[in-house]
């Protein structure tokens, strides 16, 4: 946990002086937070100062997601993860959307994979599909699957860059001028397995 701190802590090459980084989760309470289909509010809590999706005993019957009622455009977004379950019973996955939009009770835009065989990957939820796959070659060595791990999402202009444990995994440039560049962030909980998904010591900067 200490190497992931400081690794994390020496990536900030992007940020400039005068940015202001702010916490998106207070440590107690989900205020700022909703999520996409109100019946699924149920499968969200917090629990000893961490967000938590899902139980890790209860099999997630449906995609569920919670996000921000903010909207960011040119950020870089911070968080220490971890993904548990018994991927027996199911697929066992999360992420982070990011510059998404909700529209008829579906939450659009680009996620920040998490979870065994989507290490990484730049997906885009119920628009494309995947975008580019997580580059692994230094992060398996590093990887704590089923314990805690930092994900850094950077998005300035087109250009999106994602790091897992201060690895980089992801460069994408977006070409279609008519995505959205601008979007809440969300944290996914997929359906199929009993999952359990933990976010703590959440933080933006808006750049």
């Amino acid at each position: 946990m200490i190497l992931i701190l400081a690794i994390i802590g020496n990536i900030s090459c992007w940020a400039q002086n005068n940015s202001t980084t702010t916490s998106l989760f207070d440590g107690a309470t989900l205020n700022g937070w909703k999520t996409v289909k109100e019946e699924n509010a149920k499968f969200w809590s917090v629990k000893d100062s961490v967000i938590t999706g899902g139980d890790g005993v209860t099999r997630i019957p449906t995609n569920t997601y919670l996000h921000t009622t903010k909207s960011f455009g040119n950020f870089e977004f911070r968080a220490l993860f971890r993904l548990t379950g018994d991927h027996s019973t199911g697929l066992i996955n999360s992420g982070i959307q990011y510059r998404s939009i909700i529209k008829d009770d579906k939450i659009i835009g680009y996620q920040a994979d998490i979870g065994k065989g989507y290490w990484g990957d730049i997906y885009d939820e119920h628009r494309r599909a995947k975008l580019l796959g997580g580059d692994l070659r230094t992060l398996k060595h590093i990887l704590n699957e089923d314990g805690w791990n930092s994900y850094i999402v950077r998005c300035i202009g087109n250009k999106h860059v994602t790091y897992i444990n201060g690895v980089k995994t992801a460069e994408y440039i977006e070409k279609d001028p008519n995505i959205p560049s601008k979007g809440v962030i969300g944290i996914q909980l997929h359906s199929g397995g009993n999952a359990k998904v933990e976010f703590k010591h959440i933080t933006i900067t808006e750049l």
